[in-house]
């Protein structure tokens, strides 16, 4: 595992290293391969932007929080790489099992559901059809 901490705008601190640290050796168990971290603190206005990048294997991940506390937003990018590595994970299991892609699937459902709803409201709209206008 390899982690470089970047610090823009702001002094280096001991504690928020080994909190990133901590946090993305927790990151690591969901991985297969070993990840290399690049995580970018800030401090730009009155923002602290955390922006982490982790690349493990052939999959490249990337977030981005901007709050008013550095650790909510180390902890909410962490949290938005999690979510990222269990959704490419889920489908990476789906397309060995040699299931549909998730996305492909619900958009297949969507313009299903979407034919049946034109459908029924068409066939209301034909039973309560009004004699057309003679032009006079």
């Amino acid at each position: 595992m390899n982690i470089s901490i970047t610090f823009r705008h702001m002094e280096p601190s001991e504690a928020i290293k080994r909190y990133v640290n901590g946090k993305l050796a927790k990151i690591q168990k969901f991985l297969r391969r070993p990840m290399t971290a690049k995580v970018t603190l800030s401090i730009d206005q009155l923002k602290h932007v955390a922006e982490a990048r982790i690349s493990s294997g052939g999959e490249h991940l990337e977030a981005k929080e901007a709050g008013e506390d550095m650790y909510a937003s180390i902890d909410s990018v962490l949290s938005k790489l999690e979510r990222q590595i269990r959704g490419n994970k889920g489908a990476a299991q789906a397309r060995r099992k040699g299931a549909a892609s998730v996305r492909t699937t619900s958009a297949a459902a969507l313009t299903k559901a979407s034919r049946i709803a034109r459908r029924s409201t068409s066939k209301k709209a034909g039973a309560k059809k009004r004699p057309a206008k003679s032009s006079r």
